[in-house]
Order: C-alpha cells, then structure tokens, then sequence
C-alpha cells in the first residue's frame, strides 16, 4: 500500500514532534495561511465526516516551512558581476 499525503504529515508529525499551533506556525514561515481546524481535518480517520485529503500544495508547502524551521532562511546569493566587452 502506498503512503498517502496525509500519511506522511502523520509521520512528519510525530518525528518532529509537533504540535498544532507548530505546524500552523511552520506554513505562515512560506506565507502558506492554515487553521487548527484544517490540520486536525487532515489527522482524522478517512471514514471520519470531517476528513480532509491532504493536498499536494498544501505537503510542499509544509515541507519548505519545516525547512526553513530547522535550517533557518537560505541565504542571499551573492551577485556575479556583469561581463562587459
């Protein structure tokens, strides 16, 4: 059987020992606006009235949040000089 989105963001979770208001914080890091609400649609049972499919968007975006979480912003690269002739 193959993971799901949500799979991974259960598994994520738990790794990195997360709680709600991290996660939510985590998104806003990318600009990515999340609830508590949406986050706990995406933890239920798929069986659940309120599940939520974790969407691909919403997985990139909380990986690049959980990046710049952990490794801090990436730097500015520096500007090469224009070639003149």
């Amino acid at each position: 059987m193959a993971l799901t989105n949500n799979d991974i963001m259960k598994k994520l979770r738990v790794a990195h020992k997360l709680r709600d208001d991290e996660i939510v914080a985590i998104c806003k890091l990318v600009d990515f606006n999340v609830t508590k609400s949406e986050i706990n649609a995406i933890y239920r049972n798929p069986e659940h009235a309120k599940f939520m499919e974790c969407g691909d968007q919403f997985l990139r975006n909380f990986l690049n949040g959980l990046i710049i979480h952990l490794r801090g912003p990436m730097p500015e690269k520096a500007k090469k000089p224009k070639a003149t002739d």
